[in-house]
Parts: C-alpha cells; sequence; structure tokens
C-alpha cells in the first residue's frame, strides 16, 4: 500500500457478513455499542467514517435482554403524536412486554451518528423477541455470539 495516498473504501470492494447474537442475558447497554460498532465497520481494519463498510447483524432472543438497575421501571421512551398534549411515556417493563425488539433498535439508533449515512446502516440490523428468524440461508456457517 503506498503511503502517500489517502484510502477510500469502495463499494466494490466491500464484502458485509452477518452475525447472528444471542441476546439472553446480556446487558443492553454494552449490546448496542457492540453492535453499532459492527454496523459501521469500525471492528475492521477498512473503516472509513464517510463510507458503509459495516456487516448486517442479527439478533435474537430480545426478550430475555437484561437491564440493569432500576432501569426496567424508571427509563422511560417517549413518543409524541404532534398534537397538543401528544406526548405518551412507556416505561421500559411496558415495553419490554409489547415490543422487546423496540429497546434494542431504539439504543442502537440512539449510538449511531445523527446524518443519512447512519439510516441506511439501521437497516442492516434485524432483531427477532425469539431464536426464530428468516435469514438463516445468509448465514450458513456463519458462527453464533
Amino acid at each position: 500500500m503506498d503511503m502517500n495516498s489517502a484510502f477510500f473504501l469502495k463499494t466494490a470492494d466491500r464484502k458485509p457478513r452477518w452475525h447472528v447474537i444471542d441476546a439472553s442475558g446480556k446487558v443492553l447497554g454494552r449490546l448496542c455499542t457492540e453492535v453499532a460498532d459492527i454496523l459501521r465497520g469500525k471492528d475492521k481494519a477498512l473503516y472509513t467514517p464517510h463510507a458503509d463498510g459495516g456487516d448486517y447483524v442479527v439478533i435474537t432472543n430480545c426478550e430475555k435482554i437484561h437491564l440493569t438497575g432500576d432501569k426496567l421501571k424508571q427509563k422511560m421512551y417517549e413518543f409524541f403524536s404532534g398534537h397538543r398534549s401528544g406526548l405518551k411515556l412507556i416505561a421500559a417493563r411496558d415495553m419490554m412486554a409489547k415490543k422487546p425488539e423496540y429497546l434494542i433498535w431504539h439504543g442502537v439508533k440512539g449510538m449511531l451518528p445523527k446524518n443519512k449515512l447512519s439510516r441506511e446502516v439501521l437497516k442492516k440490523l434485524k432483531v427477532y423477541p425469539g431464536m426464530d428468524h428468516p435469514h438463516k440461508a445468509q448465514i450458513e456457517g456463519f458462527p453464533v455470539k
């Protein structure tokens, strides 16, 4: 490699892999940082901040995720309808019972940079509440973390 030239990752050189992560018993925040780094490609030597060089991530068993401390009762998720007094607050315990995949999706989304590239990167995240997922054909031969 020539040391006098800058490296730019081209889309043709990109070879994305599929990672399967079992979320049972893992801490929510630590899992989300690991997944955000894999999605952006920061775990690779060819990391380029302005190009999408990351991999696909499939997270299973998201209903068995662990929240530390009193976050299950105290952490609130906000939704705003746009109308006057349209703010809805949902506790993490209720969200876990209703939509457990949202906790991981929301955590990873918050750890990505706020730009157009992060919206494309977030599309490579697949979260499922159970062990079953429709991406078995892409993942053949890859180990489960």
